[in-house]
């Protein structure tokens, strides 16, 4: 590439700032902005539900990066800048605020947004830092809060309430938290650790209506609920994308995108060579990763199609579960180090007679060396 051609990337979390800093740090000298729909600097999203809630790190410390960091490598930054539109023709990024935004090379790093069936004061979400602040107050207030959801987000928000004093009542429509993400088995773990922390789990169920100081379950049944959390999924944020031409189907299908157009992190769909599988991935280090390796590639420097091991962690109490690979929804779950019941183990994931993922449960570096015994299509 040029000094004259300028990449604009939409999305200034951590895929969108990691590309930027990545192609100054290797090299690009043209022209670079990066659009972010909120008004803070780039920050870092997984600190929110654990350290930002429970108040152990201030705002700023989820940033990254100074705030003089852009200007002096001479990024664009455009804050509180939505993109509203894109037109693959003209080469252009329409902007809520009017203005116009052309590119040569385009990346995508819009994220997800959080579903939200309940809107209503004192029902929140968790997506940004906005909603960890304000969710923060509502806790240090709150007596009594119900977490919809018990996914990855729902059980670290529902372990941080409860070590701020509140009581937790912890609602899904999976009989267990987690199990949707981890399996069954595994999931009856989570379950036992919440509860041994003073978290109640209702699980079976899903909830009809979220009520002033109380939310109904399917049954007629009601929780007190002083704040409610909902916390059941998120979609990719492609609206602004809709009639632009950019294929879509749950994310960016980055295989059918124009040379051109790049997609990375939560919004990005691709199939992985390595599962053989189309994968959209919601975790932190596959932003990171698939950021690096997008910027390389538009340097003309990678010389292998994206597949790396995915790779995601929760923080709850003091357990660090850690997973390596894909979990396939018939795997079975082999203990190989430790012991669940002491809370230290390492498990494989298998199906169809290979290793898909490795699950570590405060064992880390047993954890990232079991990593090896993941196999290949």
């Amino acid at each position: 590439m040029g000094r004259e051609e300028h990449i604009v990337i939409v999305g200034a979390s951590a895929a969108g700032s990691t590309i930027a800093q990545t192609l100054r740090r290797e090299g690009f000298a043209g022209a670079l902005t990066v659009i972010g729909d909120e008004p803070h600097l780039p920050y870092d999203r997984p600190p929110l539900s654990k350290q930002g809630l429970l108040g152990t790190w201030p705002p700023d410390r989820t940033r990254f990066g100074a705030s003089t960091a852009y200007a002096e490598q001479g990024i664009d930054l455009k804050l509180d800048a939505r993109a509203d539109r894109l037109d693959l023709d003209a080469r252009q990024v329409y902007l809520a605020t009017g203005e116009e935004v052309g590119y040569d090379r385009l990346v995508i790093a819009t994220g997800v947004q959080p579903i939200q069936p309940f809107q209503q004061e004192r029902v929140h979400v968790l997506r940004t830092l906005d909603d960890a602040v304000a969710l923060r107050e509502s806790l240090l207030q709150a007596s009594a809060v119900v977490v919809i959801g018990a996914g990855f987000l729902g059980s670290e928000t529902a372990a941080a309430a409860r070590q701020l004093g509140c009581d937790v009542t912890l609602v899904d429509v999976a009989q267990a938290p987690m199990a949707r993400q981890l399996g069954a088995e595994v999931g009856w773990m989570v379950a036992d650790l919440h509860a041994a922390n003073g978290v109640r789990m209702v699980g079976g169920t899903a909830v009809r209506a979220v009520h002033a100081g109380a939310v109904e379950l399917a049954d007629g049944s009601q929780l007190k609920a002083d704040v409610v959390l909902v916390a059941v999924g998120s979609k990719p944020a492609t609206a602004w994308l809709e009639g632009s031409g950019l294929p879509l189907g749950d994310g960016v299908l980055c295989d059918e995108a124009p040379e051109e157009v790049r997609a990375v992190g939560d919004v990005a769909r691709w199939t992985s060579r390595r599962f053989g599988l189309s994968l959209r991935l919601e975790h932190r280090t596959n932003a990171t990763e698939q950021a690096v390796w997008t910027a390389r590639d538009l340097l003309a420097a990678s010389k292998e199609p994206f597949d790396s091991i995915p790779y995601f962690w929760t923080d709850q109490y003091d357990a660090k579960i850690q997973v390596y690979g894909v979990i396939p929804p018939d795997a079975r779950l082999v203990i190989t180090q430790g012991s669940p019941a002491a809370r230290r183990f390492v498990a494989q994931y298998r199906s169809g007679g290979r290793v898909t993922a490795v699950l570590g449960w405060n064992m880390p570096r047993e954890t990232r060396r079991e990593r090896a015994s993941l196999t290949e299509i």
